[in-house]
């Protein structure tokens, strides 16, 4: 489905909403320019298996008894071997017909059903734009090669608390915002790309905004006391991550630094 100009309106408002800002114009100057569309469709790939990997390890670090957990431990191995290990020939792409919701959980949780539908259904989308994304990469002779992680990821995860239930609440309520903010930047591309990247972007929108509103909603379900402080905080570090200089630019990169060495 083609989203219409209001229908991305509708879906953004509520994005920028929960954002404490809006990305760097530096950071969309850099980003769309033609020379750095490997590097960033490259990073875009990595990050779609990263918040794969997140849902997963999430299922077997809270739900999931022994059993499920070493078998969904296998789940994500072929990308993972294509990503770090660098098999070329890894068949992720039927891989995902093995992705079961037959998890057991260890205990009785009264969110534990939640999480799992809720994060099946990530892990089978994140997994399905990756291949998306293999397949523009391909189709544009451009190579998988490694690259340096982006800071933005564990910026916000030191922010997480060491102690349960609120460890849990802080992941997911850092999910929540990485997931917003992939949803703000693809809008933020979309305008500045070819036609065929534009139209993927923009197709990407409506399920990368459901996937942080599932994430909150957890959140909220699981922890004993109101999220919003907690909200608040890690959105604020959230914010300082995209507005402080980045010696690198990354799909989740903050301000270009040779961009801030330019501003009087």
């Amino acid at each position: 489905m083609i989203l219409s100009k209001k229908m991305i309106t509708q879906l953004l408002e509520p994005i920028h909403a929960f954002l404490h800002c809006r990305t760097p114009e530096a950071w969309i100057a850099e980003a769309r320019k033609p020379d750095n569309l490997t590097l960033l469709l490259t990073d875009h790939l990595v990050c779609e298996l990263k918040a794969a990997q997140t849902a997963t390890w999430l299922i077997r670090k809270y739900v999931a008894d022994k059993p499920s957990s070493e078998r969904i431990h296998g789940w994500l191995k072929p990308w993972e071997d294509f990503i770090y290990r660098e098999h070329h020939d890894s068949d992720f792409l039927h891989a995902n017909r093995h992705l079961s919701k037959g998890v057991i959980a260890r205990r009785p949780l009264p969110w534990a059903d939640d999480l799992v539908e809720k994060m099946m259904l990530l892990i089978k989308e994140e997994l399905h734009h990756f291949y998306q994304v293999w397949e523009i990469m391909q189709a544009r002779g451009i190579p998988y090669q490694k690259m340096t992680a982006s800071r933005y990821a564990k910026g916000l995860l030191r922010e997480v608390t060491t102690h349960e239930p609120d460890t849990l609440v802080d992941k997911l309520i850092c999910g929540a915002y990485i997931e917003a903010r992939s949803c703000e930047r693809f809008a933020c591309l979309a305008p500045h790309l070819d036609d065929e990247l534009a139209r993927f972007y923009v197709s990407l929108l409506r399920s990368e905004a459901r996937h942080y509103q599932d994430y909150l909603a957890l959140a909220a379900q699981v922890s004993p006391t109101d999220i919003a402080p907690r909200v608040r905080q890690i959105g604020e570090a959230e914010a300082r991550l995209i507005s402080e200089p980045d010696s690198e630019l990354r799909f989740h990169s903050g301000l270009p630094a040779w961009s801030a060495q330019q501003i009087p």
